[in-house]
């Protein structure tokens, strides 16, 4: 597996990926009718990826939060719907770390967060 941010490859692999895929529907037109039947229009399809990292030095997680910074940022994954590498543009979600593990004064952490297809 590759993954990338903006053009480089992740400090550090996370232990989970899962990448969703996520219908649009305009939310005027689409509606349930009296007798439960569903009228849908759907505007796009996005991508939505989970990713979880376990036991990274404190470098490894500073490196990946400081590539999440901008406000949009390339995402460079393996793609489940076309089977293949894709790069698209994503936003992130709130960003939660936590101290993993304390070792000779050196601290690992775990962290996660859902990247958005804009």
């Amino acid at each position: 597996m590759y993954l990338a941010i903006d053009g480089q490859e992740i400090a550090h692999y996370p232990v989970e990926f899962k990448c969703t895929l996520m219908d649009l529907d305009n939310a005027e037109t689409t509606k349930r009718t009296a007798d439960g039947q569903l009228t849908r229009e759907r505007i796009a399809v996005k991508r939505q990826i989970e990713l979880r990292f376990n036991a990274m030095t404190w470098d490894k997680l500073s490196a990946i939060l400081t590539a999440l910074k901008p406000e949009f940022v390339q995402i460079t994954y393996p793609d489940p719907e076309s089977g293949q590498q894709e790069t698209r543009t994503f936003y992130v979600s709130d960003r939660e770390s936590a101290i993993a593990i304390e070792r000779g004064g050196m601290y690992y952490w775990s962290t996660g967060f859902t990247l958005t297809e804009k």
